[in-house]
Parts: structure tokens; C-alpha cells; sequence
């Protein structure tokens, strides 16, 4: 398989960010680079460029797309964004101007032969970090319940014939245990209707979206991650997420609003920006993608001061 990524909403993502020579900047999904070298070409001499990534070879990549470029100070981590804090405290910055977070799985996955892909037999691993970090998805749909599995397919995968699927997946494992991607998708369309195999969307690609979440925890991780953005953000810094299904959308609109509401910033975006016609056409993955930005203005800062001297004074 040819191993190819674009990366999505790439001028809108680092325009919209609004970057300044001297900004601490923090690429917390490296993923095939593409953001993160445009954002070194954005920062100046005194500015600061940090990038994370949980899989090793993302953390290459980002290493490579700079290397031996002019620039700002530049700290590439191999870690997971839920550990923001500890990172940003790691590398000294107590505060940070801008963040983006890419919530797509780079194509580079596609051809990593962890799993990812239904399309062709390989392991059923389907973890980002490069060793494998923490269980497997063979190991998840071979020790889960039934009910467990269909609640997983459900609430992650907003699979309609969760059920079906995960009654398969127990009854197949019995036999033997599910270990390849070739296994979970024979499982899949034995456990759901014939008419859903004929459709454009594969039967199997919520089932492994799903399965891809659950095994990351990539929503505790996106929660934790963002929440720890926020409370780093120096007044006027911005934070951009792209993100590519609902699930992960609504969380993202939620905590920014939360955020706003409590007097942290505000929303840029009320209503998220997505990829143009000419990018879906050119890059089909696009499609999904859903661009937000918040910012933590000087308005939302003086909020927050004038409710606490507020406070102050009515208790006094």
C-alpha cells in the first residue's frame, strides 16, 4: 500500500491560529508534519515551537520537516497530549500563545501495519504508540463482554447494529481468537444484515473507528488534553481543533463554550469551518473534517477578575 497523507485544512488550521513571530506555539498531534512545518515558518527567531506525538515515527517526521531550517527554538516530545501539563512543565513554559490539535489519524497509519486498515491482513493491534503502549484491540474483543462490545460499537462507533456485531465477536472467538483485521470483518458481516455490505461506507468502518477510540482513549485523552490547553492559554492566545467525527466535535464545542461561559475567552468560530469543495475533491478524507477556534481574549480575562473582585468585596 502506498503510504500517502494530506494534511487537512492546513492554511485555514495556521491562519486562523494567527501566529506571531516571538509566540509560544504547541503542535500537540504532529502526525504526517504538515502543520508543524508551516507553523515553524510562522515564528521567528525568539519564538518556540513544540511538538508532541504518542507514535515515534510522527516525532521523526516533525524532526525531519525542520531540520536544518532557520527558526525558532524547536522541542519535538514523544508522548501523548493528555500529558500537556507535565510536558509544557517539562520543557519550562509555564504559558503558551497557540495550540492545534489534528484529531485525524495521519495516512502514515494506513501503512504502519498495526491494524488500522480493514483493506488489507495484519495484526489487530491499532495502538499509536510506536512500541505498542497499553491493550491492544485483540486483546479488547477477545476478553470484553458482548455487552461491553455493543456498547463500545454504540456510543464510539455509532454503530446501528452494535449488537448484531458483537454477539458475532463472542460467538467467533469461541471458535478462535479474533486476531487480524481479515477476523474482525468476518465477524462484522456475520453479524450484520447482507444489504449493509453493498453500501459505499465498508460494514467494518465504524467497528474499527470504534475499536481505534477505545483502545487510545482518545476521548478521555482529547478532554484531558484541551482542559489543560485552556488553563496554559496567555491572554489573547488561540486554540485550533480539527476534528473529524461528531463524537469528538461535540466535545470540542462544548468545552470551548464552557470555557467562554466561565470568562476564560471566546469562541472565534461559532460555527466550525470546514474543508472547501477543491479539498474534498483533491483529498476525499477531508469531508468530515470540522475546524473550531477559541481565544482567550482580554475581555474574557478582565471577566474573570471583576467576578473574583466581586466575590471579594460581597463577602467582605
Amino acid at each position: 500500500m502506498e503510504i500517502r497523507h494530506d494534511t487537512v485544512l492546513l492554511s485555514e488550521a495556521v491562519e486562523g491560529l494567527r501566529v506571531q513571530a516571538k509566540d509560544v506555539v504547541v503542535d500537540a498531534t504532529i502526525g504526517a508534519a504538515g502543520h508543524f512545518a508551516l507553523l515553524h515558518s510562522k515564528l521567528g527567531y525568539e519564538g518556540v515551537l513544540i511538538g508532541i506525538d504518542a507514535d515515534r515515527e510522527a516525532v521523526e517526521r516533525g524532526e525531519k520537516a525542520v531540520e536544518g531550517k532557520k527558526g525558532p527554538k524547536v522541542r519535538v516530545i514523544n508522548d501523548n497530549f493528555r500529558n500537556i501539563d507535565a510536558i509544557l512543565d517539562k520543557v519550562g513554559c509555564a504559558k503558551v500563545d497557540r495550540v492545534l490539535f489534528d484529531l485525524g489519524w495521519s495516512g502514515y497509519h494506513l501503512g504502519s501495519g498495526r491494524g488500522f486498515s480493514f483493506q488489507t491482513h495484519e495484526p489487530l493491534i491499532m495502538t499509536y504508540g510506536t512500541p505498542a503502549v497499553g491493550e491492544s484491540a485483540a486483546e479488547l474483543v477477545n476478553s470484553a463482554t458482548e455487552e461491553e462490545l455493543a456498547d463500545i460499537l454504540y456510543t464510539y462507533g455509532e454503530e446501528r447494529f452494535a449488537r448484531g456485531i458483537a454477539k458475532s465477536i463472542v460467538k467467533k472467538r469461541k471458535q478462535a481468537s479474533i486476531l487480524t483485521t481479515d477476523d474482525l470483518v468476518q465477524a462484522v458481516e456475520d453479524g450484520t444484515p447482507s444489504w449493509y455490505h453493498h453500501r459505499k461506507l465498508h460494514p467494518a468502518t465504524k467497528t474499527f473507528q470504534a475499536l481505534r477510540i477505545a483502545v487510545n482513549d482518545e476521548l478521555g485523552a482529547l478532554r484531558e488534553g484541551l482542559s489543560a490547553a485552556i488553563s496554559r492559554l496567555n491572554c489573547e492566545g488561540r486554540i485550533a481543533v480539527i476534528s473529524f467525527h461528531s463524537i469528538e466535535d461535540r466535545i470540542v464545542k462544548q468545552m470551548f463554550r464552557d470555557a467562554a461561559h466561565a470568562g476564560k475567552g471566546s469562541l472565534v468560530t461559532r460555527k466550525p469551518l470546514v474543508p472547501s469543495i477543491e479539498e474534498t475533491i483533491r483529498n476525499p478524507r477531508a469531508r468530515s473534517a470540522k475546524l473550531r477556534i477559541f481565544s482567550a481574549t482580554r475581555e474574557g480575562a478582565v471577566l474573570v477578575t471583576y467576578f473574583v473582585f466581586s466575590a471579594v468585596i460581597s463577602y467582605l
